[in-house]
């Protein structure tokens, strides 16, 4: 016989434990895997369901999280509120998704607009940070985490990715499959990944490591596949270029578009990279080559950070960093040679 008014008391009864070990197993705090199965199969017989608002009131939480970012369209964010809301979900905590718009200012503005009685934490990945969303987040009523640039001298929790050495990873692996004449994509330079990635490119390109012919920049309004293909235009309709490096993938599929339009083939007249190594670039034709800038782990690792912070955790702010990979796929090949581009 099934219940929807069953109490905890009468779960624990036919779980056959104590009231403090069926609380802790519901909510997965303190219990051992054997006792939290037997005791939501118990719930589950019993047609069990915790009452949110009576949790709530007596922890004196929400288990609420907000996750803010500029453009909760863009595929990379979707795979950090995946590995978010896995990180969360089993702990009792539902995602609230937020968006911050492009500017510093509405940012901080979204920080500020937070309180203790809507959400327990908040995790944000700004496009651009000065000192007045760094004050927002040091005054915020609850604990934030910021995916993106690390702020360790400010004390506030962050994880980041070095795009700078995946871009380099990137630039290196075209020259390895013996491309010479090297364009970049880059979104805007005010911002957190514009900046890193332009640092990356101008790094590989410059200096005795580069045994390139020709390197230039073009750069997007925008991390968009539309904003792609306008620079892409642009930069392609110069000529001479063999390889393009796109500071994501929305960028690169750009891109490919527009060589496409100039009746290009990627990868035989044009290989092409994107950062980032998302869902959409992996089914793409041809499938992107990508650096992985960890896009999951860097969601799981900032759930885990804002959970210790909501369980009172008083350490130290931690930075953790997730090191990017390169990824090959159909969108670079070996450049033909002089024979075969003659014919």
């Amino acid at each position: 016989m099934t219940s929807s008014r069953a109490t905890l008391i009468q779960v624990a009864e036919r779980a056959g434990v104590s009231l403090a070990s069926t609380s802790r197993a519901l909510h997965g705090t303190g219990a051992s895997p054997a006792m939290v199965e037997r005791v939501r199969a118990a719930a589950a017989e019993l047609g069990y369901s915790p009452d949110a608002t009576g949790r709530s009131l007596r922890m004196k939480r929400t288990f609420q999280v907000a996750f803010a970012v500029a453009d909760i369209g863009n595929p990379v964010y979707v795979e950090m509120l995946t590995a978010i809301h896995e990180v969360l979900a089993p702990h009792g905590y539902r995602v609230v998704v937020m968006s911050t718009g492009h500017t510093v200012a509405s940012t901080a503005d979204l920080v500020r607009s937070l309180s203790s009685g809507f959400v327990d934490g908040l995790i944000v990945s700004p496009l651009r940070t000065d000192d007045e969303l760094v004050t927002a987040i040091m005054q915020a009523p609850v604990p934030v985490v910021v995916i993106g640039r690390s702020l360790e001298q400010h004390g506030i929790d962050s994880v980041s990715t070095d795009s700078a050495a995946g871009l380099g990873q990137a630039v290196a692996h075209l020259l390895e499959i013996g491309r010479r004449q090297i364009g970049f994509v880059n979104g805007p330079l005010d911002t957190t990944p514009g900046a890193a990635r332009q640092r990356g490119f101008d790094a590989a390109t410059s200096g005795p490591a580069f045994t390139g012919e020709h390197a230039e920049t073009e750069r997007a309004d925008d991390f968009t596949v539309a904003a792609g293909l306008e620079a892409g235009r642009r930069l392609l309709a110069r000529g001479g270029l063999d390889a393009v490096v796109a500071a994501n993938d929305l960028l690169a599929i750009g891109v490919i578009r527009a060589a496409g339009e100039l009746g290009l083939s990627v990868p035989g007249d044009l290989a092409v990279t994107g950062m980032d190594d998302t869902e959409i670039g992996k089914v793409f034709q041809p499938s992107l080559t990508s650096v992985s800038l960890g896009s999951a782990e860097r969601g799981r690792l900032a759930a885990r950070l804002v959970l210790d912070r909501v369980g009172d955790g008083v350490e130290p702010a931690r930075q953790v960093a997730v090191g990017p990979h390169l990824v090959v796929r159909e969108s670079t090949a070996a450049a033909p040679s002089k024979e075969k581009r003659a014919r």
